[in-house]
């Protein structure tokens, strides 16, 4: 029962290996194809996920591993998050000397890290699936390494999950230390004993570990130079999947295995999605860089998606889980062109972005429409996503006063966002080229991984009832007591 349940992980772990293995006997001219062979396979072990059913909760290794239908909706998620990543990297990767087999099998082995956290039961199994995730992406950022400003976001990187990761564990202690258990929620029943000193301190640590990966307020600091130095799909990785993980453990932290502790700590909660969403939104304004201005924005998006955790519901945790998948389809696209629209080794400035309506008609349109998705614009999902993670929080304001000045705040940083958002859009369409450029080309892969993005932008703001349903059904799945 145990290799069943686990099979989607496996099976990425397998295909990782295998690239590797394979690119011994691939010629250099035909490594790419091994990118390709990453990209249908992922695809495969993709549509084979369906094969699970989102029924009653089952559980793996003693009750460490849990697959539930929350569990399946981010392994999805983060699936379709590593295809994209796979096809940025297939065309990132031609101005490599070599690697195209490593970069490629670094990605997947951060997918099945972020695909264990999704069904993680057991503080073990927590702290081992973000060290996956993280270890792999401190090779991941400073990849390039013939680029200083890689190997500095690298360095950085590297630095402050360190720091993390010594929080989250020394966290996992406290708690081991005060409840006598590592498992927090199983078949007994979900929900921790909260009430001595030393499991409250465990968890603020854990919650601080598990803030870096979201990059949240006050644990945000190093999204905006790494996602500036980290090569595009890398950055893509960590914005869409990263995040998706760090929330996924966040839910199962605060609503199943801490939810009394949750309670005591909303406005604590509360305090940190507003100053994330002022401090993303405020710092974003002057950026002048594509990847820095995104780097920015997620610590917004990141405060925006903590509104659906302080209404403590599983509302909340429905409208996070929608939000993501419509986040991630946004913020894939911008950087899947930011990868495709820059000459190897040009800094991804926004003024460079002028006239690529005429070089990339079709990339001019998929970077305004992941921006104005991301402003949150109707009628695409990036709309829908604000407005249920909204309505969370002014429904909770009847109830108590104390909401009211959050909503505001989540208001207010959405209309400061239009402005730097719409001057990338005012760069691509409406800004005059220092010079003639040549058109840029767009290969097959590249074309159909940006289209499924653009589908989702599209597709899930104006039918947004599948995916819905979709998150509903995964949020009824957490054991909330």
């Amino acid at each position: 029962m145990n290799a069943i349940l686990t099979m989607p992980e496996m099976a990425v772990t397998a295909l990782a290996l295998g690239l590797l293995v394979l690119d011994l006997w691939t010629p250099a001219d035909r490594k790419g194809d091994l990118g390709i062979a990453a990209i249908g396979g992922l695809a495969l072990i993709l549509a084979g996920s369906f094969l699970f059913g989102a029924g009653a909760p089952q559980y793996a290794f003693g009750g460490m591993y849990v697959l539930d239908g929350m569990a399946l909706f981010f392994k999805r998620l983060m699936l379709g998050v590593g295809v994209v990543a796979l096809a940025a990297a297939l065309e990132y990767s031609k101005r490599f000397a070599a690697g195209t087999a490593e970069y490629c099998a670094l990605i997947l082995l951060a997918v099945s890290g972020m695909m264990w956290a999704a069904s993680a039961n057991h503080w073990a199994l927590l702290f081992v699936s973000v060290e996956l995730m993280t270890v792999t992406f401190y090779v991941l950022v400073s990849f390039e390494r013939t680029r200083m400003p890689s190997l500095e976001a690298g360095v950085k990187y590297l630095i402050l999950g360190a720091l993390a990761s010594a929080f989250l564990v020394y966290g996992v202690a406290l708690v081991f230390g005060g409840t006598g258990t590592l498992g927090f929620a199983g078949d007994s029943g979900p929900g921790l004993g909260t009430g001595s000193v030393l499991v409250r301190v465990g968890l603020a640590l854990v919650l601080a570990g598990l803030g870096f990966k979201i990059g949240m307020v006050p644990c945000q600091f190093w999204a905006p130079d790494v996602y500036q130095g980290a090569p595009a799909p890398t950055a893509a990785l960590l914005a869409a999947g990263s995040k998706a993980a760090g929330f996924a453990l966040l839910l199962r932290v605060l609503l199943e295995a801490a939810p009394d502790w949750a309670l005591e700590m909303r406005p604590v909660l509360m305090l940190i999605a507003g100053a994330s969403i002022l401090y993303g939104n405020l710092c974003a304004i002057p950026q002048r860089n594509l990847k820095r201005l995104l780097g920015y924005s997620s610590i917004a998006h990141a405060g925006y998606m903590l509104l659906g955790i302080v209404v403590l519901e599983r509302a909340g945790a429905a409208a996070i889980l929608f939000y993501l998948a419509g986040y991630a389809c946004a913020v894939l696209a911008a950087f899947l062109v930011a990868a495709l629209a820059f000459d190897p080794g040009e800094p991804e400035e926004i003024p460079a972005l002028a006239g690529l309506h005429r070089r990339s008609p079709y990339l001019a349109a998929a970077l305004a429409l992941s921006m104005i998705s991301l402003a949150g614009i109707p009628p695409l999902v990036g709309f829908f996503g604000k407005f249920l993670l909204l309505k969370g929080v002014v429904l909770a304001a009847f109830d108590s006063r104390s909401f009211g000045w959050l909503a505001g705040v989540a208001l207010a940083g959405i209309v400061t966002s239009f402005y730097y958002y719409f001057g990338v859009v005012r760069a691509i369409y409406w800004s005059a080229p220092a010079a003639e450029r040549p058109p840029i080309a767009v290969s097959r892969v590249a074309g159909a991984a940006l289209g499924a993005c653009l589908v989702g932008i599209v597709a899930a703001g104006v039918f947004p009832s599948p995916l819905l349903e979709a998150a509903r059904l995964a949020a009824g799945a957490l054991r909330i007591p």
